[in-house]
């Protein structure tokens, strides 16, 4: 078939859009396309660069920013210190309102009990014994008695002092003085013991004292025997007696320390136990005899606040009256100089001593060490701490490290005093 050459004319046309031909795009050249394609690869680099190093930035910023709002200080303390040696002589008083260095008295009674048993039968004479409390009414004035000062009793019988003793005078409220003291029948035997009596002092009869002084028994007085009884030797005897003796102090020594309010000092050697011990001759049985000791401890009690200023003030130049303690008051030493002319259960005075080795402690108030140091700056911390003569030195940590200045809130502010222990 013959051909159409308008159709294949036709054909050979480009096509057209709208009218208007279609332009297709040219190449560049393989050497610019390769450049393009650097410069839009560098262009993203850059970008993405930027970007991190703003993250970083704000990371930091943000970090540093978190790190303030979680700031805090902590401040070490060492309080001042000072050691001493003492060797105090003190005076004090009981329930004393002055100046003088007060005390108070711990008061406990107890017995303890055991059984010995005899090797042979003697005859026995024992004196009764028992305590009283002798009264003054005649003057305000002291009065001295010897030992074996002799009491009539109501009961008829005389009874004698077992050591020298003085009745304080009366108060200036008109109370009469009075002082306990330990007495024994003038003979053995049974006769002595008694239920509770009243005293006349024998050798003021005739004078204006026989009326004014006055005692009373505290309890029966007990022991009082004569006759053919189991009896124990001697060793025996003070042996059975120490050993209830210290166990009785032991007991008691436990309940008075129990007691002690807190604030309150009772030394080792400030107890004392009064007592006597008593066989029981009469209830022997199969020549086992029962033993008691029956005793009152006495514990001396100080203020440890009051004392501890007291001693700050004898061996501290210059001391003005600072909050102080002293960590070993405890373990000094105590004794009492006119132990053996007291009558405890009426002590109105005492003369002790003091002794060994202390480290006086200057109390820091922290509260206001705390509130001085809100919001100071770093170089104010020293200048703060001039101000506080109870501080030996002092070391400051500030979190996170480049803070500069205290934080303003208590809570954020730690403060540690090392007290030696």
């Amino acid at each position: 078939m013959p051909k159409n050459f308008l159709q294949e004319m036709i054909k050979a046309k480009q096509p057209q859009i709208g009218g208007v031909p279609e332009v297709q795009p040219k190449e560049l050249p393989a050497p610019l396309r390769q450049d393009a394609g650097q410069i839009k690869t560098e262009h993203k680099s850059k970008r993405k660069y930027f970007i991190w190093i703003l993250a970083l930035v704000s990371a930091v910023f943000f970090l540093f920013a978190l790190s303030y709002f979680f700031s805090k200080a902590v401040v070490t303390v060492s309080p001042r210190a000072q050691d001493a040696v003492l060797n105090e002589n003190l005076s004090a008083n009981k329930d004393s309102t002055t100046d003088i260095l007060p005390f108070d008295l711990v008061v406990i009674s107890g017995e303890e009990n055991t059984n010995i048993t005899a090797n042979e039968e003697k005859d026995v004479a024992e004196k009764a014994t028992g305590a009283v409390i002798i009264y003054n009414t005649f003057s305000s004035s002291s009065q001295a008695l010897d030992i074996d000062t002799r009491l009539e009793g109501s009961n008829g019988k005389i009874y004698k002092t077992v050591k020298r003793i003085v009745v304080p005078g009366m108060t200036k409220d008109s109370k009469p003085g009075s002082v306990e003291v330990k007495v024994y029948g003038a003979e053995a035997g049974a006769d002595y013991n008694s239920a509770p009596l009243d005293f006349k002092i024998f050798g003021f009869r005739g004078t204006p004292k026989y009326t004014k002084f006055y005692a009373r028994s505290q309890g029966d007085i007990t022991g009082g025997l004569k006759g053919k009884f189991p009896v124990i030797s001697d060793s025996q005897k003070v042996s059975a007696e120490n050993e209830l003796k210290n166990t009785l102090q032991a007991k008691l020594l436990k309940k008075a320390t129990d007691q002690i309010p807190a604030g309150f000092i009772l030394f080792k050697d400030a107890a004392f136990l009064d007592g006597t011990s008593n066989i029981d001759y009469t209830s022997a049985k199969d020549k086992v005899l029962p033993v008691k000791f029956q005793g009152t401890l006495y514990g001396l009690l100080f203020n440890e606040q009051k004392l501890s200023k007291r001693i700050a003030e004898n061996n501290v130049a210059g001391y003005d009256g600072s909050e102080i303690f002293i960590p070993n008051i405890r373990d000094l030493a105590f004794s009492l100089s006119n132990k053996d002319s007291i009558s405890f259960a009426d002590v109105k005075n005492i003369n002790l001593n003091l002794s060994g080795a202390v480290k006086i402690v200057w109390k820091v108030d922290v509260d206001k060490l705390a509130n001085d140091l809100l919001g100071k700056s770093k170089k104010e911390f020293n200048t703060v701490l001039l101000q506080y003569t109870n501080i030996d030195s002092a070391d400051l940590v500030l979190s996170p490290v480049w803070r500069r200045s205290m934080p303003n809130k208590t809570k954020d502010l730690k403060i540690i005093v090392n007290y030696p222990k």
